[in-house]
């Protein structure tokens, strides 16, 4: 089962289209029994990752993800969904969050317009099956003011160019988290989605 969790966001119904539209069944839900079950689990986001953390410990779901990623299974951030997994974030005068990448999110620097908002590069800093099919420097959509530092620059495996090298997409094991909207980036966002869904169908298999 294809779960989307819902603690809230706006963007729940763009993804699940998008995962729809591959020809699979998503499941959108904010029950933990549910995701705790998932074999297959995505946390997209839109928003500040303040409200995110208290929305998330309200319906219950941080250690129900915590627990997920710890067990490996497969998991896929989507722009503040990739965020709340670090340790904490500038964001808001500062709020701790999942602490399961250590590391930081961090305010883009100023002189920029932010948010950084439409198309960008995404560069394949490694090789990842997460990007088969997809060319190097391909075009994302962006919504975002703030960026992620990790620790381990060993899980970059996307950069992309704004005002600093910003960490775009990490991956390690079966977690992968992308800065960028797949479900607004036309063909390459829904390739995408794809391609991690069949690495977690594959990791299942395993």
């Amino acid at each position: 089962m294809i779960v989307i969790i819902d603690y809230g966001a706006g963007n729940l119904l763009s993804v699940a289209n998008a995962i729809t539209k591959l020809g699979y069944q998503p499941r959108i839900t904010s029950d933990p029994a549910e995701v705790v079950k998932a074999g297959v689990v995505i946390l997209p986001g839109v928003g500040a990752a303040g409200d995110t953390m208290d929305n998330l410990k309200r319906l219950k779901l941080v250690e129900p993800i915590r627990q997920l990623i710890t067990e490996g299974r497969p998991f896929l951030g989507v722009c503040v969904g990739l965020q709340v997994l670090f340790t904490s974030t500038e964001e808001g005068g500062g709020h701790e969050c999942l602490d399961i990448i250590p590391g930081r999110v961090c305010k883009l620097p100023s002189g920029l317009k932010i948010p950084h908002m439409g198309w960008n590069q995404v560069r394949q800093t490694l090789p990842h099956p997460l990007f088969e099919g997809i060319p190097d420097e391909a075009n994302f959509y962006f919504v975002h003011s703030y960026y992620v530092e990790p620790e381990d620059k060993s899980l970059v495996v996307g950069e992309t160019e704004y005002g600093v090298r910003l960490c775009s997409v990490i991956a390690r094991g079966n977690l992968i988290a992308t800065q960028f909207h797949p479900e607004k980036s036309g063909e390459n966002g829904l390739k995408l989605y794809d391609n991690f869904i069949r690495l977690a169908l594959a990791a299942r298999v395993r």
